[in-house]
Formats: structure tokens, C-alpha cells, sequence
């Protein structure tokens, strides 16, 4: 009797299964397009990232590249995504990208656009970002290279986002989460305070490596787009040369082994954290590593998801700490370079009659799949512990942050970073331009702005 028991239950959970199986819908399929262009810039041309170059740079190391990924149909209200090997995007650059794709499809909304840099320190100046880069006035003739550079790249920007839309064609989508470690916290904290900028293992650090793929219906892979929250500074400010450093070698790799995908590469909140080692043989190693680990996901099971079925875009002032008078600025002059020319700029506005910067206009985005998945894009440097704080708040699981995205007017300091000090709270600011660090309730605001984004259906899912 027993075991007719047991061949009952074998034979009834067969049925179960088999039941379940023919039940389950087939994933729908979704719309996907992806393109690639060249950005690589005509030499010579002065690179960002780095104040100590002397020189503008002769060599092209490795070229870049911009990719696009748009997802869904005409009717459904696609999105795009853009991913440059550059150091920043402006606003204006975003806005006119944006503006560019709208005028050829008006039925996307600037929401369901994205620009994003891979702030690799090896390509050219950016008009419009980092605007005294290099605490000193550039050549006439160096300044009219970068412009042209400028608009090329925003041509290219435009192209690569009307190619992926015009590329579309059906597809499954699917995201998995891995790992990877060579990403380092480069702050060194003594007593609550910040003490030296060098490699600090044990500190904040985002090492998730979040990977969507898209195939076609015939299981082939179309589209990659990943995220890694590390500084591209691989290389050091001695290569003067121009290279996507890590973000690209991993990009070149992951298209090598699916022949005709695209990979997107973005950056998370990895303001404070630069690779480890580095250096120009350390590229590869770090390609290998993401391309590694995607290869490993992409070969597992992936958790399937649809089209993005809401996007939010809010762009909101976050106020600067205090007001910076005449006399504070003048003492500057006699400080280190940076310091002192960003303090020369800021004393010719005052002369002009133009007030200085009280805020900064900062964009936050936000995408959602259903409520399987939100993926965030924050403007600027974003530190770690914005990601590692919107996971703890909305799940790990299901939340994807993007930094370097829209508009990069400065580093976004934590409050845990503005109370210890240092190069992200304080001393980078000469080189974005802002007379003083950003207020103590800058955190709170964009966090709660991220909150106000997401949909209700998003945050009430158990």
C-alpha cells in the first residue's frame, strides 16, 4: 500500500509539473535596437581627468566608442539609452541629444531618454563640464579642438540613439546580478575625518555588477548593457594617451564573444572608488574581470523582464552651503593652483556684476520594469553609499543605480562624506566651478526625490 502511495504521489506531481509548464506563458517578446558609433577624436586634442598634463595628446591608444540601447515599440513609448566613453555630459549635451531624437519621434517623452558617461580620464575635454579643469586659461587653438570635438560628439550621440531606434526588432529581455572586486574606496577616514586620497580597502564600495541581455527568438544575444561602480581611472594621468580604459576593454571584449551584440557600459556610484591596480597592463586585467563575470551570468538563469512600463525625470536645485564673499575669495588667491584660479574666475564674476552659483541643477531619473525592476539614473559624481542606501531601502534585488548620467555638474557627497571632509565634499569643487561644497541636506533630497519617482505599484510591492 505504501508504495502505491508513492507511485500515486510520483504520478500526480508528473501531472502538477507537466500542468505547470503548459500553463506558463511564453515570455513576450519586447522591441530591441542597438547601435555603435565611433567617438574617437582627431589628434592632437587635450585630454580631461588629469591637471598635470602638459601637453595635448598625439596617441590613440584604443578607440572609443558611444552605444545606444532603446527598448519597446512606437505604441508602447520606448526608451534609449546612451553610453559614451567620455569623461561628462552637460546638460545642454543631454538636453540636445534628447531634443533631437524627439523631433524625429515625438512620442518619446525627454523621460525615456538617457545619456550617460563612462568618465574614462583618457579622452578629450568636454565643452560645458569640468569647467576649470586645468586651473589655467587653455590656448586659443586648443579651446577651438575641443569645441569641434564638442559638436561632433553630439552628432555622433544623436546617430547612435536614431540607429538603435531604427534597429528595433523583437526580443527577450532578462537581468541577473554578479559581482566584481577590483573596485577599491580611495578615501582614507582617521578619527571621523578624511585624511589622505589612496587605496582603502574596507571602506564604501558598491561591487555589484547588475547585467541585462537581450536575445532574439532564436536565443542569440543581441544586447548587453551592464553597470560597475568604479572610477575609469585605470590609467593614470602620465598615459597621455587616448583610451576607454576598463569600461571599454570589457565593452570590446563582451562584443568579441557575441558576434554582432552590443555592450553598454555605465557607471554606478563609484565616486569614491578607483580600480586597483592600475595602470596600463591593469585594463585588461579589469576587462577580463567584468567580461568574466557577464559571461558567467549570461550563461546561467536570468530573471526575464518586459518593457519599462514607467519613467519620471525631475530635475531639482540642490542648494550650495553657504554664500562665499568677496574678502574669503580674495585670501584664495594665495592658495595651491586650483584653488587660487578658481577663486581668480569667481572674483571676475563678482566684477561683472554676475552673482555666484547658489545651487546646482541636478537630474534624477528613473526607469521601472513592472515592479521586477527599477533602474535609477542620477546626475553626477555619486558616491557608494547611494546605491548601497537605495538597495537597503527598496531591495538589492530589484534596484539598478546608474550615476554620470544626464548632466555632471560636480560630485554628490553623502552626509556621511560632507561631515569627514576631503576631495569629493570640498577640494573638487574648484574644478566644477562652485565657489563652496554642497549643503548638508543634499542626500535627503535626492533620495526622496528618487522615492517620489517610483511608482506606487513599485514601493508597495511586498
Amino acid at each position: 500500500m505504501k508504495r502505491l502511495l508513492r507511485f500515486l504521489f510520483f504520478l500526480a506531481a508528473i501531472f502538477d509539473f507537466a500542468r505547470a509548464q503548459v500553463s506558463r506563458p511564453e515570455q513576450p517578446m519586447v522591441a530591441v535596437g542597438v547601435a555603435r558609433v565611433d567617438i574617437t577624436p582627431e589628434l592632437p586634442i587635450r585630454l580631461s581627468g588629469y591637471q598635470g598634463r602638459l601637453a595635448e595628446a598625439t596617441t590613440v591608444a584604443a578607440p572609443l566608442h558611444a552605444r545606444a540601447l532603446a527598448i519597446g515599440t512606437d505604441a508602447e513609448g520606448p526608451v534609449v539609452i546612451v553610453a559614451a566613453e567620455v569623461i561628462a555630459v552637460s546638460e545642454a549635451l543631454s538636453e540636445a541629444v534628447a531634443a533631437a531624437v524627439r523631433e524625429k519621434h515625438p512620442s518619446i517623452p525627454r523621460e525615456r531618454i538617457a545619456v550617460c558617461a563612462t568618465h574614462q580620464h583618457t579622452g578629450p575635454h568636454i565643452a560645458g563640464t569640468l569647467p576649470f579643469m586645468f586651473s589655467r586659461d587653455l590656448p586659443a587653438e586648443e579651446v577651438a579642438r575641443i569645441e569641434r570635438y564638442a559638436a561632433m560628439l553630439e552628432q555622433q550621440l544623436i546617430a547612435v540613439a536614431l540607429k538603435a531606434l531604427a534597429a528595433r526588432q523583437p526580443a527577450r529581455l532578462a537581468w541577473a546580478q554578479g559581482k566584481a572586486e577590483f573596485a577599491v574606496n580611495r578615501r582614507q577616514i582617521t578619527d571621523g575625518k578624511y585624511t589622505a586620497y589612496t587605496a582603502t580597502p574596507g571602506g564604501a564600495v558598491d561591487h555589484a555588477l547588475p547585467v541585462l541581455r537581450a536575445v532574439d527568438a532564436d536565443g542569440v544575444v543581441r544586447a548587453v548593457l551592464l553597470t560597475y561602480a568604479c572610477h575609469c581611472t585605470t590609467l593614470k594621468g602620465g598615459d597621455n594617451v587616448v583610451h576607454p580604459d576598463w569600461a571599454g576593454d570589457a565593452a570590446t571584449r563582451i562584443e568579441a564573444q557575441h558576434t554582432g551584440a552590443v555592450t553598454l557600459v555605465t557607471i554606478g556610484c563609484g565616486a569614491d572608488s578607483d580600480p586597483q591596480p592600475r595602470g596600463m597592463a591593469a585594463v585588461a586585467i579589469h576587462g577580463k574581470t567584468v567580461a568574466g563575470e557577464v559571461a558567467r551570468l549570461l550563461a546561467g538563469e536570468m530573471r526575464p523582464v518586459g518593457r519599462v512600463t514607467s519613467a519620471a525625470l525631475r530635475k531639482i536645485e540642490l542648494p550650495l552651503a553657504r554664500t562665499v564673499g568677496r574678502e574669503e575669495l580674495e585670501a584664495r588667491l594665495k592658495g595651491k593652483p586650483s584653488v587660487a584660479y578658481a577663486a581668480a574666475q569667481f572674483l571676475k564674476q563678482l566684477d561683472a556684476g554676475k552673482p555666484l552659483p547658489s545651487s546646482v541643477r541636478y537630474p534624477v531619473q528613473a526607469w521601472v520594469f513592472g515592479t521586477d525592476l527599477a533602474m535609477v539614473f542620477l546626475g553626477g559624481e555619486v558616491v557608494a553609499d547611494y546605491a548601497l542606501r537605495l538597495k537597503r531601502e527598496f531591495g538589492a534585488e530589484r534596484m539598478w543605480v546608474n550615476a554620470y548620467a544626464n548632466h555632471v555638474p560636480c560630485y554628490i557627497p553623502s552626509a556621511r562624506i560632507l561631515a569627514e571632509g576631503g576631495y569629493e565634499a570640498d577640494n573638487a569643487m574648484d574644478y566644477y566651478g562652485l565657489p563652496t561644497r554642497l549643503g548638508p541636506d543634499t542626500e535627503e533630497h535626492i533620495v526622496r526625490t528618487v522615492h517620489d519617482l517610483l511608482p506606487a505599484n513599485f514601493i508597495l510591492r511586498p
